[in-house]
């Protein structure tokens, strides 16, 4: 029986995820970037993540010929830039001062976290490409305890101070033992 697609995403919507740009410097020296919540940690050991990528995006054919790209963990106070990075056309650099990685990608600034990549494999996701990078810089953001960016339910939501905040059992290996 086929799943219908409005429900499947409206039922995927359900899971809230964190908020990430990633960027990249096109094979003509342009910047790509552009704002994903399909991002994921891989592996630890070699350091692995992935995000994934709309074949029918603008920017698709330079995406598949990138070699290295950084995510860039958004904060909560960071929601204007997601809506930025969002759009699939327009000069989403204009007044920006990215920074510099060790691998010459532009980081964003204030971000909560930025990982340097190289391009590990590529992998068909149906209308998606998965896309899995080797971690190779690692670039810890704000000092202060900023919240991330989380996206539940087509929307932007904020996490509380109240409630739970209990960490998982240390033999829990369904959260690769964080």
């Amino acid at each position: 029986m086929p799943v219908d697609e409005r429900r499947f995403r409206d039922a995927l919507g359900r899971f809230p995820t964190g908020v990430a740009v990633i960027t990249t410097v096109a094979e003509e020296g342009a910047w790509l970037g552009m704002t994903v919540s399909s991002f994921n940690s891989v592996s630890l050991s070699p350091p692995l993540v992935l995000f994934s990528i709309a074949r029918n995006a603008a920017s698709f054919p330079a995406w598949t010929k990138a070699r290295q790209f950084a995510v860039n963990i958004l904060s909560e106070d960071q929601e204007q830039l997601s809506n930025r990075f969002a759009r699939s056309r327009g000069e989403k650099w204009i007044g920006l001062a990215p920074l510099r990685g060790k691998l010459g990608l532009p980081l964003l600034p204030n971000t909560l976290a930025a990982f340097e990549c190289e391009t590990y494999g590529r992998y068909d996701g149906g209308d998606h490409e998965i896309i899995v990078g080797e971690v190779k810089c690692l670039h810890e953001g704000r000092a202060s305890p900023a919240r991330p960016l989380v996206f539940h339910g087509g929307r932007y939501r904020r996490l509380s101070d109240h409630g739970s905040v209990h960490a998982p059992p240390s033999d829990a290996v369904y959260l690769h033992g964080w």
